[in-house]
């Protein structure tokens, strides 16, 4: 592509960035770096009652901590506080910004002045009982104040009034989609929509027109849920004589049931990915699958690769299915992809979450332990906590093994065997462990299995031998004088 390439993700600060948005978002980034263009984010605050700063600085921080920095926009500062304004030459970046609404009041007098607009003294009560009386067929509103007579207009002046834009009423509009084709849209089926609020604020859909022209916006990507919206928007450039920027409509993402993902399906929002343990290259990546493909079927990227592989071609018009499984599968690949020193640093918020006293020193040969089996960074603490405090009991474990007949004898038996022991090594316990095992004529597992659960309280876990080497000698003597007190019926 030759044009100088602009696209933007514009949330609504309503809520957190929801999954969906966080793939619109990565869509957009691909695009501009793909082709060579500029990334802008822009804050569309024009839910007055809704939009909190709270959930502003919740998505700039999830944007940020998913990669996918921008280069025009609200931004972040060094102490992590949200600058609305932004950095860029076509800021300020947020809606509401009295520059911003300056803008829209003009544009809105010149629709006005032009006739291409007009006044609404309708109520919202008043639309729904004509709608209602219509029938299923009406459109949604019916152009009952473009109609007045003079004299009409003049017995309401003093009233409350919106303001809208004035569509065609015949012919058809054309949205030239990128991803979908050419979508027809019947004029006559299109109500004319609001454009300034009794209030004096500008809707969604009239701010996003004329910010998209001011800050030369040439890609509009965005989820199919906006495509409704996208004719009279086109409608509203061309009142303006404006160049209608390329518009892309993105494939809603379905649960596994096939019905719209939402929180019934588990975490809705990028933020609840990163509490739960993801990574978030693992997420842009996993994400960028949802409505993409690529010919060679990759599944995996690594740095830098999504960047130079996607292309607009590769967008899907059929809904995308989100697997947790998947997501948490594509997880662990990346996680193993790591070294220990790696992991740590990642490790460490949920580890301090968990209480868990440690040094690095401590750890790292842990993390290198029990490497294969995290799928997420929560699975460090759970999998390693045992050996930094009181192992916490599993009941299935507890019942499976430690309650079954004749476990009590054979750990009896063996805690004068490996309290003699003077080299507390991996190697020298497996040695010692094994040759007790063989001489008392027992099934390796029958004394491995018991030997692990009353140390570490569960039946899955590192290597046996050399989990007993870091928990020292000291503390699986220990516990498993307490194991049998607690669950075999032994004498404390």
């Amino acid at each position: 592509m030759s044009e100088n390439i602009r696209v933007r993700f514009a949330p609504s600060p309503t809520g957190s960035l929801h999954i969906g948005g966080a793939r619109t978002a990565l869509f957009n980034w691909l695009f501009a770096k793909r082709y060579g263009g500029s990334y802008i984010l822009r804050i569309e605050d024009t839910d007055e009652v809704r939009s909190t700063p709270e959930t502003v600085d919740q998505i700039l921080h999830s944007l940020s901590w998913l990669g996918l920095g921008w280069d025009e926009g609200s931004c972040l500062k060094e102490d992590g506080s949200v600058d609305l304004v932004g950095k860029g030459e076509f800021g300020p970046y947020h809606q509401m910004a009295p520059e911003r609404r300056e803008n829209y009041k003009k544009y809105t007098q010149q629709l006005l002045d032009e006739g291409k607009a007009y006044k609404c003294w309708c109520t919202k009560e008043a639309v729904d009982v004509r709608r209602l009386t219509a029938g299923p067929e009406a459109r949604g509103y019916d152009g009952h104040c473009r109609r007045l007579s003079a004299d009409a207009k003049k017995a309401n002046e003093g009233k409350p009034f919106s303001i809208r834009f004035a569509m065609p009423v015949e012919g058809t509009t054309i949205v030239q989609d990128v991803v979908r084709g050419n979508i027809p849209f019947e004029n006559s089926l299109l109500q004319d929509l609001v454009v300034q609020k009794t209030t004096g604020g500008p809707t969604y859909n009239f701010a996003c027109v004329i910010d998209d022209h001011l800050m030369e916006i040439t890609h509009v990507i965005r989820g199919d849920d906006h495509l409704s919206n996208t004719p009279s928007q086109i409608q509203m450039f061309e009142a303006f004589g404006w160049t209608v920027p390329k518009y892309g409509h993105l494939s809603m993402i379905h649960g596994p049931d096939g019905k719209k993902l939402s929180k019934r399906h588990g975490a809705a929002s990028a933020g609840e990915y990163r509490e739960l343990g993801f990574l978030p290259e693992t997420v842009r990546n996993y994400l960028a699958l949802l409505g993409w493909s690529n010919s060679e079927s990759q599944q995996i990227f690594a740095e830098g690769e999504l960047e130079k592989g996607f292309s607009v071609e590769g967008l899907q018009n059929s809904p995308a299915r989100f697997d947790h499984e998947k997501l948490v599968w594509m997880n662990g690949e990346y996680l193993r992809k790591k070294s220990p020193e790696e992991i740590l640093p990642l490790a460490k918020p949920f580890l301090d979450k968990a209480g868990i006293s440690y040094t690095d020193e401590a750890i790292l040969p842990l993390i290198a332990m029990e490497h294969e089996k995290f799928h997420l960074l929560t699975d460090i603490p759970k999998r390693l906590d045992f050996f930094f405090q009181d192992a916490v009991y599993d009941e299935k474990s507890v019942n499976k093994v430690l309650k079954k007949e004749g476990v009590d004898g054979i750990l009896e038996a063996i805690e004068p065997v490996l309290s003699a022991l003077d080299e507390w090594t991996e190697a020298k316990l497996e040695e010692t462990i094994r040759a007790f095992a063989t001489e008392k004529d027992l099934k390796m597992g029958k004394v491995f299995h018991p030997v692990r659960v009353s140390v570490s309280g569960r039946t899955d876990g590192p290597t046996l031998f050399g989990m007993l080497e870091y928990v020292g000698k000291e503390r699986v003597l220990a516990r498993i004088k307490d194991a049998r007190a607690r669950f075999c019926g032994a004498a404390a």
